[in-house]
Order: C-alpha cells, then structure tokens, then sequence
C-alpha cells in the first residue's frame, strides 16, 4: 500500500516515538515500504540569541542528536527493515517537507499531544500545520491531554 513512510521525532520528546516508531516499523514491514526516521534540531532563530551560546554549541547539539537518533532506531527498528535516517537542521516545518519530497514519502506518520491550552488550539502545533500542508497522507496518534 506505502512505498516511503516518513517519521519525524522530536529527540527531546520521547512520546513522538514510543507508539509512532512501532507502528510506523509495522506499517513499514506490512506494506514492503522503506521507513524513513528524521528529527530536526531548531535552529536558534536570530543571531541575537545565537550570540548568547558558544561557538561550537550547534555542532555539538548535532553530533549528540545524531547519536540519540542512531539508538532510538537501533533499539526500535529491526535490522532486517529498510530505514534511513534523516538528521536536519533548521525550521522543523520546512524540513519534514523537504525529506516528503526527497524520500518519495506517500505517509507520514507522527505524534502529537491533544491541545492543553487555548493558545495551542488557535496557533497550532507542527502536526497541525503538516496536517494541513503535507501533499501526501499523515496518520496522527494524538495521546492523551496532561
């Protein structure tokens, strides 16, 4: 049914992928897919913030990112499964779209929380925004509000 199933984690938030990775592995293994695990570490958004942190902080957020990336699959994707992972950097946003368009992505599966303040609910949250701007499908596993 899916060829390309993209997964992106927030590495910060370990809901994003207790219950999506499984499922995506699942999804992936069922359909003869390749899964594709991404996370994107933010950027700092102004060089007024970027001036408050040292020099080599982004390359050392990166390489730990990298490696948290590299055990959560280790431990949640089985060896036998076709999976690639995708480390970004930047607007979170952009780039989830981005690796849609360059891993063929036709599923995006991801987690996200029910909405705890009316703030989120007018705003929205990234999944919202995927939601409604991806050009392919997306499953979201919403868990439960705090």
């Amino acid at each position: 049914m899916f060829k390309s199933i993209l997964i992106p984690i927030d590495l910060n938030h370990e809901e994003t992928w207790t219950e999506a990775l499984p499922l995506a592995v699942s999804m992936a293994r069922e359909s003869g897919a390749a899964l594709h695990v991404t996370s994107v570490v933010p950027d700092f958004g102004s060089a007024i913030v970027q001036s408050y942190f040292p020099a080599d902080f982004e390359t050392k957020a990166l390489e730990r990112a990298e490696s948290e990336l590299e055990k959560i699959v280790a431990e949640a994707v089985p060896a036998d499964l076709k999976c690639q992972l995708h480390l970004e950097h930047g607007s979170i946003r952009k780039h989830i779209m981005d690796q849609v368009r360059a891993t063929g992505a036709d599923l995006i599966i991801m987690a996200a929380h029910a909405p705890d303040q009316f703030r989120e609910i007018l705003v929205g949250s990234h999944a919202d925004w995927i939601v409604r701007h991806a050009p392919v499908s997306v499953f979201v596993l919403r868990s439960p509000a705090p």
